[in-house]
């Protein structure tokens, strides 16, 4: 027998194990395909968090704003409270500086007054 070619039952047994085959790759495969993220779903998520991360940005931008503007109110702050001492020192000064010169002059008047009699 050269060209020994196999038997109904031995054909109809090897078609079987490749159906079973088949069928453990097909339930494997579909199994896979269930953990597989479609495209649109990918496309979806992908937008959200597009859209996510530039709402992340503009907050971030307008809190970069907001803490410019606090640190320039701040800044004007300081330089107010500055001024109001600055101000405060001088009349003070004033306040002590002018009795003394009023109290010179009339001095001066005095001794004046007398010196010219």
């Amino acid at each position: 027998m050269a060209d020994e070619q196999p038997t109904n039952g031995e054909l109809s047994r090897l078609i079987g194990q490749l159906d079973t085959r088949f069928q453990s790759r097909l339930s494997e495969l579909n199994s896979r395909l269930d953990k597989v993220v479609s495209l649109d779903v990918y496309t979806i998520q992908t937008t959200y968090m597009e859209q996510r991360v530039a709402g992340l940005q503009a907050e971030i931008q307008r809190c970069g704003d907001a803490n410019k503007t606090l640190e320039d109110q701040f800044e004007q702050y300081q330089r107010d409270v500055a001024k109001q001492r600055e101000e405060e020192r001088q009349k003070r000064l004033y306040q002590a500086v002018v009795p003394v010169l009023l109290g010179l002059l009339s001095v001066a008047v005095a001794i004046w007054a007398v010196v010219s009699r």
